[in-house]
C-alpha cells in the first residue's frame, strides 16, 4: 500500500503531458498561497477523501494500451513523502510519467527525478526573494533555483510556465523572467493567461490580456525559445 494522499482525479487528459494522453493526480499539500490559486482545496493536507490508491492501480493496469502517462500534480507533489513509491508502482506497469511542481523540494526532487519523463516547472515570479515571496508568500526561491538546474542537467524533457496574474506581475517582470530562464539554458517557455478567481471582482479580462500583448516581449520569447505559446 502506497501512503499518498491525492485530492482528486482525471482520468482521460490530453493537455497535461505533451503529446500523451494522461490521467491526472491532484495530490494533497502545498507550502504556498499563490493569490491566483485555483485549487485552494488541495493546499492542506490530510483531508479525507474517497480516493483509493490500489483501486487506481486497477484503474491503471484496464487502462494499459490505452493510457500513455500518469501526472503527478497538485497542489505540490514534492511535498509528498509517498511519491517515489506511487511513482515506481506506475511506472513498472509500463505508463511514464509527469510531474507538476513549484520546485518546492529539492531533495525530494532528486529523489523522484530517475522516474519522472516530463516536468512542467511553474515559475512564478522574477528571481528575486521580495517578489516571489509577494507572489507564493513564503520564501522558497533558492529551493526553486536548485531544482531548476537540476532539472536541466538530468536532460529531462520539461518545460516553464507563468501565470501572468496582471495584480502581481508587469509586463517588465516577464521580460526579466524570460531573458533569465533563457540565460540559464530554458528553451520551453509558456505564458498561461490569468483567469480571475472567485473572489477576485476586480481584475478584468482586459487586464488579463494586456499583459500579454506587450510586443517587445511577444517577439523575444517567439525568437529565442524553441517553443513558446501564450496559452488562454
Amino acid at each position: 500500500m502506497t501512503n499518498i494522499l491525492v485530492g482528486g482525479v482525471e482520468t482521460f487528459r490530453a493537455v497535461d503531458f505533451p503529446g500523451k494522453l494522461a490521467a491526472v493526480l491532484f495530490l494533497q499539500g502545498c507550502p504556498w498561497r499563490c493569490p491566483f490559486c485555483y485549487n485552494t482545496d488541495l493546499q492542506l493536507i490530510g483531508k479525507k477523501t474517497d480516493f483509493v490508491w490500489e483501486k487506481f492501480i486497477d484503474f491503471l493496469i484496464r487502462r494499459q494500451g490505452r493510457l500513455d502517462a500518469v501526472v503527478f500534480s497538485g497542489g505540490e507533489p514534492l511535498v509528498q513523502e509517498g511519491l517515489q513509491e506511487a511513482m515506481y508502482q506506475v511506472k513498472k506497469l509500463g505508463f511514464q510519467i509527469g510531474l507538476h511542481t513549484g520546485g518546492y523540494r529539492p531533495h525530494k526532487l532528486a529523489e523522484v527525478l530517475p522516474l519522472v519523463d516530463w516536468i512542467g516547472l511553474d515559475i512564478k515570479a522574477p528571481f528575486e526573494e521580495k517578489r516571489y515571496a509577494e507572489v507564493t508568500q513564503t520564501n522558497h526561491l533558492k529551493e526553486v533555483l536548485q531544482s531548476l538546474e537540476m532539472i536541466l542537467a538530468s536532460g529531462k524533457d520539461f518545460e516553464c510556465r507563468t501565470t501572468c496574474d496582471p495584480r502581481l506581475l508587469t509586463k517588465t517582470d516577464l521580460q526579466k523572467m524570460a531573458e533569465d530562464l533563457y540565460a540559464k539554458g530554458v528553451r520551453k517557455y509558456f505564458l498561461q493567461k490569468y483567469r480571475p478567481i472567485p473572489s477576485d471582482t476586480q481584475t478584468t479580462d482586459s487586464d488579463c490580456e494586456n499583459i500579454l500583448s506587450d510586443s517587445q516581449l511577444l517577439e523575444y520569447l517567439q525568437t529565442h525559445f524553441e517553443e513558446f505559446e501564450v496559452r488562454k
